[in-house]
């Protein structure tokens, strides 16, 4: 079995109705952020990858808003998850799913 790349890492965002910002809801390095994963891919959930965005989220405490300095970052995340997600509704109906 391979091991886990320490290096490796993924951060989660969610945001309810009321927030007045997504949170961080779940980071972690190496296997964690390979669970973390492997739970997005389980639950459909869009993935993006990007170190950056990765490591900025690591400096939010866990189930804490983003801080207004991520907005713009996030908002532009957003904006791509609203395209892939209108891309596979579209997909899903042309298959009839």
């Amino acid at each position: 079995m391979d091991r886990p790349d320490p290096r490796k890492r993924a951060a989660a965002l969610a945001y309810a109705k009321g927030d007045a910002a997504p949170r961080v809801v779940a980071k972690g390095y190496g296997l964690v952020a390979e669970q973390i994963i492997a739970r997005a891919r389980e639950h459909g959930v869009a993935l993006h990858e990007s170190k950056e965005m990765a490591a900025l989220l690591m400096g939010v405490d866990l189930d804490r808003e983003i801080p207004p300095a991520l907005y713009r970052a996030v908002a532009e995340l957003l904006v791509w998850l609203y395209r892939m997600e209108k891309a596979r509704s579209k997909i899903e109906k042309q298959i009839g799913k």
